[in-house]
Order: structure tokens, then C-alpha cells, then sequence
């Protein structure tokens, strides 16, 4: 039987609009564990991260001031609550009910964090949730080491797509799929939003003895490092340091000093026992801000239908204290 040849230069090559809407599209994976496994580095996706990292040493030649600090702390906290709160607790475990508007507000801020978008972070976290400590768990320092769990696992080509199949109730909203395609644009606004105050601050607040590029390398460098990093403890310190209250089938632990650090988050151990619940603290000794907030914003009628911890969930633990 005589080969087919088939030209491949009379093939049509894809149209504009196709080729607009695979760049629109980005990176997805809709096959479960399609790219699970690989560990090769992309390095000009890092690129960026590594900026980020670097820029934190422009604090060697625009110094600090008070007002720069204080405004590093507070995008700190905000962002982090954004996170907790709503990239976790609402995208990822959908722990509560809140409306659209307020959806994609959170949503926004959470991506200002440079975390990547909401629906990469659910979809990332729920597979976590359904391997996790197993060495198909993207992150666990037992089975990949703590460095990697810590922050080299983002750095992959294979973990750079979102899982869509994961998030399919967030991915019929297009607001959200813009902000998870186009994750740098709030991490951008808020850095020229930063030096905009820095230097408004400069020149009408002289007094306040800071500069659009002190503002943008406290206020956005730094204050994103340091969260990245605080929230990237979860993944790590939080399966190797802790109690554990809770017999779960990973290695999740409660830890008071994480908790401090990320509103909350610290009792990994008890969240692992039942993450449908809103609050991870399970008791009232267990500080637990980000709950502390979402609570307020209950009662003001901006998210609803809290869930609570189940009473048979309380029975089975190994210990009150």
C-alpha cells in the first residue's frame, strides 16, 4: 500500500481569532494528573519571582521611614486576609456564601498578592487536599523535601497551568478566568498605586521623609516577599512543626507561631480533620483573625451561610488543649 504524503504547508494555519482565544485561554490542564510528576524549571516564568526577590534590596539605597513601614505592614495584613479568607477559605473550600460583586472584590485582592489567580490557587489547593503527604501531593516536605514544598514547586513548568477540572464551579465565572489569566495585572497596579503614594506623600508630606521608591520597595517588594513566604509556611513548617490533635492521614499540624503569622492559619492540623469548616480555629483559645473578620463581614451582610465545625468532629479528638 503506497504511504500518504500530506503536505503539511497546504494545511491552513489557525486563525486570529482561534489563536487570540489560546492566548486568552493561557495555560489550563484539563486532564487530571496530566503533568503531575515533572520537576523541570521554568525559568523564564521565574524570572519575574526572582525580580520580585531582588528588588527587596532597593531598601539599601531609599532607606526607610515610618510611614513606609506602616504602609508595608498594612498591605501585608490586607492581602493576607484576602488570601486566607477568600483565595482558601471561600475559593478553594467554599466555606461560605457570598455574591458575585464581592466574589471577584476578594478575588482581586487576593491576586494583588502575586500569588497567582484564584482559580490556579483552589485548584492547586484542592488537589493538595485530595493527595496530601502522598507523593502525589504537589508540596509535602516528607515526600518532596522542605525546600520544595516551601516555594520550588511553583517554579515547574508542570505546575504553572491551572487545574481546571478541580475548580469547574469557579471556572463559569469569565471575571474569574480573567484574573487567573492575567494574574499580573493587580500585582502591577498596586506597585505603581505604591510608588504614586510614596511620591504624592514626598512632595506634599515632606515631613514624612519618603519617596515613590521607597513606598513601592517597602510597600509592595518587601510586604509581598514576606507574605508570600509567611503563607508558603502552611505548605511547609506546617507538616513537619506542631501538635496534632487530630489522627488525619497526612502529617498536618496545629501551630500557634504560623497561626499568628497568617490570621489564622496556623491550625493546619484541625483543618485537615474537616476543612468544610469556616473557622480553623476549632476553640476559642485558638486565635483565629481571619475567622474573627469573616464573621464581621456576616453581620454586615456581605458573605453568609458560615459553616460551623460538626459537634461529631469535636468527639473524636485526641485532646482539648
Amino acid at each position: 500500500m503506497a504511504r500518504m504524503h500530506i503536505d503539511h504547508r497546504t494545511q491552513s494555519a489557525p486563525g486570529w481569532r482561534q489563536v487570540f482565544l489560546r492566548w486568552i485561554k493561557g495555560d489550563e490542564s484539563t486532564v487530571e494528573g496530566a503533568h503531575d510528576g515533572e520537576r523541570r524549571i521554568d525559568w523564564l516564568r521565574v524570572l519575574p519571582f526572582a525580580v520580585l526577590h531582588l528588588s527587596c534590596l532597593g531598601v539599601l539605597w531609599v532607606g526607610w521611614s515610618p510611614l513606609a513601614v506602616t504602609v508595608a505592614v498594612l498591605a501585608y495584613w490586607v492581602r493576607m486576609f484576602a488570601v486566607t479568607g477568600f483565595y482558601h477559605r471561600y475559593f478553594s473550600h467554599r466555606t461560605f456564601r457570598t455574591s458575585r460583586p464581592v466574589q471577584f472584590f476578594f478575588a482581586l485582592l487576593g491576586s494583588a498578592a502575586a500569588q497567582r489567580g484564584p482559580l490556579w490557587w483552589a485548584g492547586h489547593h484542592r488537589h493538595h487536599h485530595r493527595h496530601s503527604d502522598t507523593d502525589g501531593d504537589l508540596h509535602s516536605p516528607s515526600e518532596h523535601g522542605f525546600w520544595w514544598s516551601h516555594m520550588l514547586w511553583i517554579t515547574t513548568r508542570s505546575n504553572f497551568p491551572t487545574r481546571l477540572y478541580n475548580v469547574s464551579d469557579l471556572a463559569r465565572f469569565p471575571e474569574l478566568r480573567f484574573l487567573d489569566r492575567f494574574d499580573v495585572i493587580a500585582p502591577l497596579l498596586l506597585a505603581l498605586a505604591m510608588y504614586a503614594l510614596g511620591d504624592y506623600c514626598g512632595v506634599r508630606f515632606p515631613e514624612s521623609a519618603t519617596s515613590g521608591g521607597q513606598m513601592l520597595v517597602w510597600g509592595f517588594s518587601i510586604s509581598t516577599v514576606v507574605l508570600f513566604h509567611a503563607t508558603c509556611t502552611i505548605n511547609s513548617l506546617a507538616h513537619l512543626f506542631g501538635g496534632r490533635r487530630f489522627a488525619t492521614r497526612d502529617n498536618s499540624r496545629n501551630n500557634l507561631w504560623l497561626a499568628l503569622i497568617t490570621l489564622g492559619e496556623g491550625w493546619h492540623n484541625n483543618h485537615h480533620r474537616y476543612p468544610g469548616a469556616t473557622r480553623q480555629g476549632f476553640y476559642w483559645w485558638e486565635l483565629d483573625p481571619t475567622y474573627y473578620l469573616l464573621k464581621l463581614l456576616s453581620w454586615i451582610g456581605l458573605i453568609s451561610n458560615l459553616r460551623p465545625v460538626p459537634e461529631a468532629v469535636y468527639k473524636c479528638s485526641k485532646r482539648k488543649g
